[in-house]
């Protein structure tokens, strides 16, 4: 078989996203043939050559699989944590596969989280350049008032980048406001900072959606397999047949 990069391997093998398997490669995590690898560019040949993550062998699975998973409080995206703090995949019980958080959710966020091992659907779906929208019900401190929800669609600038979320308001109090708010990226603690920004810190947050599937129907905690008709749309909204 053809050679291929490293880092597209593991994508393919369904270890992680091409971003994330870069992380992992940086960080001393991959050999191959006895030898750690931590340079970019590396070429690998599926057939001949042997390439572990944590001393574990991976090897490219034909099944594909992608699970919906209600987030609870609590756990971090990730498959291992050096502090000690609950994972995700401890939600999942055993299981042959090796599935993968498609993203993040804070610690303390809750909500719609995507697991798979299909690596290249994985990096479509958290690549800012296919915008797949994800919708948030958020609950801030403070009256939020209709000029603000303006100033919030208009745009706002993080680090030199706009953003510009779609806001809307379900319930407005005078101590807090709950609101849902769609943006199509995934930056680093986007919604909680594009709040601070406006003086609204938040208090609760919880993902309802992401790109075509929602939240209804799955308790927190519990976990199902995206249907097929779920996941062809998940794959059009990315260009992925």
């Amino acid at each position: 078989m053809a050679t291929e990069r490293l880092q597209k391997f593991l994508s393919r093998a369904g270890v992680a996203s091409r971003r994330t398997a870069e992380e992992i490669i940086l960080a001393g995590r991959v050999a191959v043939n006895g030898q750690v690898v931590t340079a970019m560019g590396v070429k690998v040949d599926p057939d001949r050559d042997v390439v572990k993550i944590d001393g574990s062998i991976v090897q490219v699975t034909a099944a594909r699989r992608t699970v919906m998973l209600h987030k609870p409080y609590g756990y971090v995206c990730t498959t291992r944590d050096p502090e000690g703090r609950r994972v995700v995949t401890e939600l999942l019980g055993k299981t042959p596969d090796r599935l993968y958080p498609v993203g993040r959710l804070d610690y303390d966020a809750t909500g719609l989280l995507l697991l798979t091992n299909d690596g290249e659907l994985a990096y479509r779906l958290t690549h800012p350049s296919y915008s797949v929208p994800r919708t948030y019900r958020v609950t801030v401190a403070g009256e939020v008032s209709k000029e603000t929800v303006r100033q919030l669609s208009a745009g706002v600038d993080l680090d030199g980048r706009f953003v510009y979320p779609e806001v809307q308001v379900n319930k407005r109090e005078a101590e807090k406001t709950v609101l849902e708010i769609t943006v199509h990226e995934g930056r680093y603690h986007l919604i909680k900072r594009l709040m601070e920004q406006v003086g609204h810190p938040v208090e609760k947050l919880k993902r309802i959606a992401f790109g075509p599937l929602r939240l209804e129907g799955l308790q927190r905690g519990a976990f199902r397999e995206v249907t097929g008709r779920e996941l062809a749309a998940l794959k059009a909204g990315v260009d992925l047949k």
